[in-house]
């Protein structure tokens, strides 16, 4: 008997199974990157076409070094404030309260449509420590009021900016910015060419999804709030570790890495206010 979750997500929702499906790839290659275990039994708990995802060998080991760079950078915040609040935003069914090492006094706050926190409920097991989900989308105007103001405060969102407008994703960052005594922001960009070849995208493409933000200049960004700081600016064909990428894959980064206007196509950044 078929045990196996049925997702019926779809648009933008249905391309956390493409992220989730990546990781459980790399998990499964010889030299893995990420190693998350935990999607690989979520992955085969799912009754789920994972063909429509188009992710292959090369995209897995991307979306593997994606996480890993923020899992890095957020190690290194937690690190220096051991009693901070993480708000993971738009968590789909990412494993990164599991395998983010933090300090038993991190708060860490989960944020994704109840949907998708009734489904990460069903699939994957509760992190330790100070954890909460919050069932709402992260650009409503009243969960973040909910989370207590007096910590240093990091916020992740990975796979989000893209999917939003940039009032949203302005007025999302402004918030956060303001409400808190200090922190960081931890996410990823597509520049506006990367917007424009968005049907290039098997996952974009097959579920629905539409892409409207991209950010070509981060110091746009540091504009919108007195506090905001660009620290680090990566661009994805430049990734720490692009060089475990498939033989393939370091091919199309090394092109990609000398076309001017192609070359900009993805970014990791991070602020500090």
């Amino acid at each position: 008997m078929d045990n196996r979750e049925r997702v019926t997500l779809t648009g933008a929702q249905e391309t956390l199974l493409a992220t989730l499906y990546g990781r459980a790839l790399d998990a499964r290659a010889r030299d893995p990157i990420l190693g998350d275990e935990q999607a690989v039994t979520a992955v085969r708990r799912i009754d789920y076409d994972f063909r429509r995802t188009g992710v292959n060998a090369t995209t897995a080991a991307g979306v593997a070094l994606r996480a890993k760079q923020l899992d890095d950078w957020l190690e290194e915040f937690l690190a220096a404030n051991a009693s901070a609040t993480v708000l993971h935003l738009a968590c789909g069914l990412d494993t990164r309260a599991h395998r983010v090492a933090r300090p038993a006094t991190v708060r860490w706050v989960d944020v994704d449509f109840p949907e998708v926190i009734s489904l990460r409920e069903r699939l994957l097991s509760t992190p330790d420590g100070d954890y909460t989900q919050i069932a709402t989308s992260v650009t409503g105007e009243e969960w973040l009021e909910g989370v207590p103001a007096d910590r240093p405060t990091v916020a992740v969102f990975e796979g989000l900016t893209m999917y939003l407008r940039e009032e949203d994703g302005r007025r999302l960052i402004e918030r956060i910015t303001g409400r808190f005594p200090s922190g960081e922001l931890l996410f990823d960009v597509y520049g506006t060419m990367g917007i424009r070849l968005q049907k290039l995208v098997p996952a974009v493409r097959n579920s629905g999804a539409r892409l409207y933000w991209g950010v070509d200049d981060p110091r746009v960004i540091e504009e919108w709030h007195d506090r905001l700081v660009c620290t680090d600016s990566v661009r994805s064909v430049e990734m720490p570790g692009v060089d475990r990428l498939p033989p393939v894959g370091r091919a199309q980064m090394w092109v990609l890495a000398r076309i001017p206007r192609l070359r900009d196509v993805g970014r990791m950044l991070r602020f500090r206010f």
